[in-house]
């Protein structure tokens, strides 16, 4: 076993933004390539065998790369560096931080994180009807709603239109106190929320008060024609086909439309088929309509999300394998027994 010392420069404005609080993105890359960085007057050495020292190191000047160009370091970039390095993709950490969508109220701006994000976003620029399917904390919602807010912005579109199925998790909606918008509001929460962190409480306040902002629930959309919206549907799976039917049919022109989902978490009653299911099944040989597929790997959250994003993914695969398995061993003894 051969070691090596790799060593780059690392200007020391930029070491605590790229080695992290503590050093713990630097420990990450340690762990991973099974290497050690030590870092003296502006260099850093790598000390390790060849191969992951090289690894490592292409990962460092990325990093640099990323936040020599403003891009911030996080937890989840570094580990995505590494992921997109061990696919000979690390030039692609770059094209994606280059992709301004917009800013929040705060002046933080918003980006696509991954490679994912990016085909998504491009998809929405892109196409008429963009399907965003994947697990939580891929920031299908949050991206959509960027994008709808820099159209309005730039007057590409008149007017945001965000709606989602009021469907009850545990909870009727009788039980919740207040008149019909108080009891709706709560299932419409997460899309305030992402309006708040983009626009401001107070710019959603003065657009909404003129018509130009609605967040209602899918029921209200029945009977109107939507042109020359930015139109997003949150929650997609918790529809049904009918509903679905109609909300795309609502479609005018001059619109764009998101619909956002996740496949894995119906709360739908059991059997009842899913609109999102229905939709991309119908829907997935037209031209004009994008279907972006987002997986674990996009996910922007909190690492331990995407871990757990990751259990329930192999927990759910396990259990299809073991009814198919019964199954197949079900046929086999009727076969038998016909014999």
């Amino acid at each position: 076993m051969s070691i090596t010392q790799t060593v780059i420069d690392i200007p020391a404005e930029y070491e605590k933004k790229i080695f992290g609080e503590y050093d713990a993105y630097a420990k990450i890359l340690e762990r991973t390539y099974h290497v050690t960085l030590i870092s003296r007057d502006g260099s850093v050495k790598i000390i390790g065998e060849p191969g992951p020292a090289g690894s490592a190191a292409a990962v460092l000047e990325k990093l640099l790369a990323l936040v020599r160009g403003g891009g911030e370091i996080t937890e989840q970039s570094v580990n995505y560096a590494v992921s997109l390095n061990m696919e000979d993709k690390a030039d692609a950490l770059l094209e994606i931080d280059r992709d301004l969508i917009c800013h929040t109220v705060s002046g933080k701006p918003i980006k696509p994180k991954t490679l994912g994000q990016k085909a998504y976003v491009d998809q929405i620029r892109q196409k008429m009807i963009v399907f965003g399917i994947g697990p939580a904390g891929t920031g299908k919602t949050f991206l959509a709603m960027a994008m709808g807010i820099t159209a309005f912005k730039n007057d590409e579109v008149s007017r945001i239109i965000l709606t989602r199925p009021a469907i009850e998790v545990g909870e009727k909606l009788g039980f919740l106190p207040g008149d019909l918008q108080s009891k709706i509001d709560p299932y419409l929460r997460p899309l305030y929320d992402a309006l708040y962190q983009i626009m401001g409480a107070e710019g959603y306040l003065r657009n909404a008060e003129k018509g130009l902002i609605e967040v209602a629930p899918l029921a209200y959309m029945r009977g109107r024609t939507l042109d020359n919206a930015f139109i997003i549907l949150d929650e997609a799976q918790n529809t049904t086909p009918a509903q679905m039917k109609m909300f795309l049919t609502r479609i005018g022109f001059g619109s764009k439309v998101a619909i956002t989902g996740d496949l894995t978490q119906k709360d739908i009653p059991a059997g009842q088929p899913s609109g999102l299911d229905v939709a991309v099944r119908v829907l997935s040989g037209i031209e004009e309509i994008g279907f972006s597929y987002l997986t674990s790997s996009d996910v922007v959250r909190h690492p331990l999300v995407q871990k757990i994003v990751m259990a329930y993914d192999n927990y759910e695969k396990r259990q299809q394998r073991g009814k198919n398995t019964a199954v197949r061993r079900g046929e086999a003894v009727k076969k038998v027994r016909k014999g």
